[in-house]
């Protein structure tokens, strides 16, 4: 499989909810940015977009060479890490926005990065095709632990507990248990451009390049279902469920987020962004809310 186009790679614009209710976004620019609010939110039944007035961000982080691609906060908001284009990985103090650590060994653009639960780990996912796993505890620069079964670039990973899951743009979705050391591939035939854990930890949602959401079952890799209707033939964009489990929800490259009944599989709603890409979302993890992001000027 080829890598996904040259503006996929340059276009990562992460918008996330973090952990309290305030909200962070990396840029096509060497920095990240905080705020007290997110910038589009919808709210109530997820059906109404409410603009919110440009405010000025809490803190800027400035440290990376080249575009900030993702970005991840600790349980606890004290810190942040991030990734870029200029291959590295920057651990943060959120209060002081001094650089803790700057991780380096990936051979390439650092596409997606997480901290675990307790954040004493981070994974960074890269177009090299590996996902590296850095102690946050340690002193020592190099990675714990290298996993390199992709084929090719490392579009998107999620852990939850003891279970890592990755998308490559070899088109498989992989599940790593950590604590048993097993590893479990999905084959989708597809670019992957987004993967995340349903909430009830039973199934995988997976996006890709063929403009189709997936559902899997997590342990039989079955396919419980299909979303189809929104754009993705280009960029790298998001999908994710609702806080509940009762909708599946996908960027779009038409300015909208298409929003799914996840059990009949019908459209239920069609959310307008603006008129550019929409690339990025992220539900609040209890209540219905949705922060998104596009690439409008």
């Amino acid at each position: 499989f080829s890598p996904l186009p040259r503006s996929s790679l340059l276009s990562f614009l992460t918008i996330s909810l973090a952990r309290p209710g305030s909200c962070f976004s990396c840029q096509g620019c060497s920095l990240q940015r905080r705020w007290e609010l997110p910038a589009v939110l919808w709210q109530r039944q997820i059906s109404e977009a409410v603009e919110r007035e440009p405010r000025d961000p809490l803190k800027t982080y400035s440290g990376h060479g080249y575009e900030v691609l993702d970005a991840d906060s600790s349980y606890d908001n004290s810190q942040l890490c991030s990734c870029s284009s200029d291959k590295t990985v920057i651990l943060w103090d959120v209060a002081t926005g001094q650089v803790t650590r700057k991780l380096r060994g990936h051979a390439g653009k650092v596409n997606c990065v997480q901290f675990n639960e307790e954040a004493t780990v981070i994974l960074s996912g890269s177009i090299d095709g590996t996902v590296r796993c850095w102690d946050t505890r340690s002193r020592r620069f190099e990675p714990i632990q290298v996993l390199d079964e992709a084929s090719d670039g490392i579009s998107s990973l999620k852990v939850v507990q003891h279970e890592l899951l990755t998308g490559s743009v070899d088109g498989r979705v992989r599940r790593y248990d950590l604590r048993m050391g097993q590893l479990h591939v999905d084959f989708i035939s597809s670019p992957i451009t987004c993967v995340c854990f349903s909430q009830d930890g039973q199934c995988t949602l997976s996006s890709s390049l063929d403009s189709t959401v997936r559902l899997l079952d997590k342990s039989t890799g079955e396919m419980l279902g299909e979303y189809k209707g929104h754009k993705m033939k280009g960029y790298k964009l998001d999908c994710c469920l609702s806080s509940k489990d009762t909708h599946v929800l996908s960027c779009s490259e038409d300015g909208h987020v298409y929003c799914w009944d996840l059990v009949e599989g019908s459209l239920t709603l069609k959310l307008p962004v603006g008129k550019a890409v929409v690339q990025s979302l992220s539900f609040h993890p209890t209540e219905t809310c949705l922060s998104g992001s596009s690439s409008d000027e």
